[in-house]
C-alpha cells in the first residue's frame, strides 16, 4: 500500500476519531507524502487488557527487531493519526518494530472517552510495555504527540523502565488551553451542571467533560512529575514554532527542568506538522537510532 494513500486516510481521522463526517472538507489540509511506503505484510493486528479489563486495540509493525517503539495518539485521536501513521512507517524504514494504539475510550479501544485521565492513559501505556516484555521484546523507547506527549512523560516518572522517551509538542501547563476550549465561563457552568458538552461544527455532539473529569486534569501536575524523571532517561522535545494550540513556551518548559534533555524545534511547524511530516519523522527516528543501545544519556 502506498504511503500517500495512508497518510490521506490517516488525515481523515486525525481530528474525527470519533464521527463519520470526514473533517477534510471542513479542514482543509495538504500533507506531503513520504518518500517510502508501509508494508501491511508486516503489520499485525493486536489486543492487549489494560488494568481495568478493558481491551485496547493496536497495529504492531513488525521490522524483526527485538527492540520495540511504541507510539502514543495525542486527544481526540487515534492510531491512525497522520504523525503516528507516518512514524510507524519511519521505523519500518530503519528496521525497528513499533506498536500504535489507541487509548481506553478512544478508536477501537474499549472503554468511554474521558476528558483528562492523563494517569489513567499512563497505566495503559504500562500495560503495553508489559504485553512487548512477555514476548521477551524489549520495549526500547516510547513517543507521543500532544497529549500522548504529556502521557510518556508522565510514564517516564512513575515507571522508569523505558529509557528513551520522546515528547511530541506535549502540554506544560494543563490548566492552559482549557478557556479556549471550554469558554470563559467553563467553571460556572460546570458546577451548576456538573458538565459541559463539547460541539464542533461538523456534529452537534463532540465530547463531554464532567467537573470530576475536568479536576483530574487541573490535578495533573507536570512539573512535578518531570522533576522525578530519571537522570539515564533521555529525554527528547519537539515542538514546532508556529504551534497555535499548544505555544512552544512550553517545549521550553520541560527543557528546563528534565535533566537528561534534548530539545528540537521545528521552524514554521504547527500543531500536526502540515507541512513538516518528514523532518518530524526524521528527528524522531534518528535520536532513537542514536541512543538505541547507548549506555546512559548525553547531556543536551
Amino acid at each position: 500500500m502506498a504511503m500517500d494513500t495512508v497518510v490521506l486516510n490517516a488525515q481523515s481521522l486525525l481530528f474525527n476519531s470519533h464521527s463519520q463526517l470526514p473533517l477534510l472538507t471542513r479542514r482543509s489540509r495538504t500533507i506531503k507524502p513520504l518518500s517510502y511506503s508501509i508494508n501491511m505484510s508486516l503489520q499485525q493486528r493486536i489486543v492487549v487488557p489494560n488494568k481495568h479489563g478493558e481491551k485496547l486495540v493496536g497495529i504492531f509493525h513488525d521490522s524483526g527487531s527485538k527492540d520495540v517503539v511504541v507510539l502514543c495518539h495525542g486527544f481526540r485521536s487515534t492510531k491512525e493519526a497522520t504523525s503516528i501513521v507516518n512514524l510507524a512507517a519511519a521505523f519500518e524504514n530503519a528496521r525497528i518494530s513499533s506498536f500504535r494504539f489507541d487509548f481506553s475510550g478512544n478508536g477501537e479501544s474499549d472503554g468511554t472517552f474521558q476528558y483528562g485521565h492523563y494517569w489513567k492513559e499512563a497505566d495503559d501505556l504500562h500495560a503495553v510495555t508489559q504485553y512487548f516484555r512477555g514476548l521477551n521484546r524489549v520495549v526500547a523507547a516510547i513517543v507521543g504527540h500532544s497529549k500522548g506527549g504529556g502521557v510518556v512523560l508522565l510514564y517516564a516518572s512513575k515507571y522508569d523502565d523505558v529509557k528513551l522517551v520522546v515528547n511530541i509538542s506535549g502540554r506544560y501547563d494543563l490548566k492552559a488551553g482549557v478557556e479556549e476550549r471550554l469558554g470563559k465561563d467553563y467553571m460556572e457552568r460546570i458546577k451548576k451542571d456538573g458538565f459541559i458538552d463539547v460541539k464542533n461544527k461538523s456534529v452537534n455532539f463532540n465530547y463531554r467533560v464532567t467537573e470530576e473529569s475536568l479536576m483530574d486534569r487541573f490535578g495533573t501536575n507536570m512539573h512535578e512529575a518531570c522533576l522525578k524523571i530519571d537522570k539515564d532517561c533521555r529525554v527528547l522535545t519537539v515542538h514546532g514554532s508556529s504551534d497555535t494550540v499548544i505555544p512552544v513556551q512550553d517545549a521550553l518548559e520541560f527543557a528546563k527542568i528534565i535533566p537528561n534533555h534534548k530539545l528540537h524545534i521545528i521552524k514554521g511547524a504547527d500543531h500536526p506538522y502540515t507541512k513538516h511530516q518528514d523532518e518530524l519523522t526524521s528527528v524522531v527516528v534518528n535520536f532513537i537510532k542514536e541512543n538505541l543501545h547507548q549506555e546512559g544519556g548525553a547531556d543536551s
